[in-house]
């Protein structure tokens, strides 16, 4: 089918969860807008930015959504995650607490998603390596165990913030160009040059040997 003009050739939904005050509606805003918000108060309930890309000469738009870190908000879950194809599971590096939370995001994201997800485990705040309560090598042997890419970033500095949504896009894009992902039981909402993908999106086709650990 020949591309609508000026309209995207992929369009993929990518959901930003961790804790409250982890840093990701900056992570967000420093993405989207280049922009970081010293007073940023804490999001309430969800909001998404939109990011275009281009990769091998196609135009990808990035939904980004964010989302309420605090339990009282998780009443939005199911809708929150509908669709998604991609994440970013932030802690920071300066409280344990938020690390040792990774896990349950992830039985979340895998609860709520109808398919396995691209996944980054991502340690933000590496501005404040000196108050560091969570190691590299902590957060590389947990994405180890999980399949999951890991990267440090800081929303504050903007190190490796493009970098770490850009790895997660690229991770998608490639399966879905090369047309290897392939589920009967999953319809997905991601849309191709506004095709539906009659089979749906199964990022669980890859190997674990195919995902990379980056870091800082």
């Amino acid at each position: 089918m020949e591309e609508e003009e000026g309209g995207e050739d992929y369009l993929f939904k990518i959901v930003v969860i961790g804790d409250s005050a982890v840093g990701k509606s900056n992570l967000l805003s420093r993405f989207a807008r280049d922009e970081f918000d010293h007073n940023s108060k804490a999001t309430i309930g969800v909001e998404f930015q939109t990011q275009v890309l281009e990769l091998d000469g196609k135009e990808v738009k990035a939904q980004v959504w964010d989302t309420a870190g605090q339990e009282r908000f998780r009443a939005v879950t199911s809708a929150y995650y509908r669709g998604a194809v991609g994440a970013l599971v932030v802690y920071d590096i300066t409280r344990i607490t938020t690390f040792e939370s990774i896990k349950r995001w992830l039985d979340e994201l895998n609860t709520h998603c109808d398919t396995a997800v691209a996944k980054m485990l991502v340690g933000n705040k590496s501005d404040l390596e000196h108050i560091r309560q969570v190691s590299v090598e902590e957060a590389k042997t947990l994405a180890e165990e999980e399949g999951l890419f890991f990267i440090e970033t800081s929303a504050l500095d903007s190190t490796n913030v493009n970098k770490s949504f850009e790895i997660v896009i690229r991770e998608i894009y490639n399966k879905v160009s090369r047309k290897v992902l392939n589920s009967d039981s999953y319809k997905a909402e991601l849309t191709v040059n506004r095709v539906n993908l009659a089979n749906g999106v199964d990022l669980s086709k890859q190997k674990r040997s195919s995902l990379s650990c980056c870091s800082s």
